[in-house]
């Protein structure tokens, strides 16, 4: 297996798009190499604890409601490509995600990685589900099959906290300001949503250079 890791925030639209168009070349190629493992990154590292109103932070970002629509414009147009239902209108808050990320981290404890990933960009995105409230997150850590209670009295405390905002130094450090960011085999780095057929292509080229006699991914 080739080791593929993923930086990411459940609150930033592109990495939801992004790995919609990274599931659809997985489903096409079953038996692509790719050992996934999801790390954080907060785009908002400063967002107070209980976020703050979509609208305003939008507005304030990109200059105004015009900005703001200007802006989304070829996000939407992308979605629509990779399939990805986005409800914007239903996100009321935009949340501070550090306890989404531990909530991450713990259900890769348990092998549920990707499918919490999964449920917190539906959670977010599709739903407008407040994923910075630790009830909420609660809920979908039962729905994901963690247990719900045990998760629900870690999040009263800071368990992991520190791991995870390390951890996001540590990619910052070396040189990740955006996200998506993917790393395949530690070494080739790609970055931005890409489209379903150029992940097809990297599976092809890896699976082509594993096959062959004394060659390595990166040979």
């Amino acid at each position: 297996m080739i080791k593929l890791d993923i930086i990411s925030d459940v609150a930033c639209p592109w990495c939801y798009v992004g790995k919609a168009y990274l599931d659809r070349a997985l489903e096409t190629n079953p038996g692509h190499p790719f050992e996934i493992e999801w790390h954080p990154f907060q785009l908002n590292p400063d967002m107070p604890k209980g976020g703050m109103d979509r609208r305003s932070y939008l507005e304030a970002k990109f200059g105004g409601q015009e900005g703001a629509v200007k802006v989304h414009l070829p996000l939407i147009e992308h979605a629509k490509k990779a399939g990805v239902e986005l409800n914007l209108e239903r996100i009321g808050r935009t949340p501070n995600t550090l306890d989404a990320h531990r909530l991450i981290h713990w259900a890769g404890l348990e092998g549920r990685q990707t499918p919490m990933v999964s449920a917190l960009f539906r959670a977010y995105w599709c739903d407008g589900r407040d994923i910075g409230d630790a009830a909420t997150l609660a809920e979908i850590a039962g729905e994901v099959g963690l247990d719900r209670a045990m998760t629900e009295r870690l999040l009263q405390g800071d368990a992991d906290a520190d791991d995870i905002r390390a951890r996001d130094a540590y990619s910052r450090q070396r040189g990740v300001n955006a996200v998506p960011t993917y790393i395949i085999n530690h070494v080739h780095v790609i970055k931005g949503a890409q489209p379903a057929e150029t992940w097809a292509y990297c599976i092809e080229e890896i699976v082509a250079r594993l096959s062959t006699p004394d060659a390595g991914p990166d040979a």
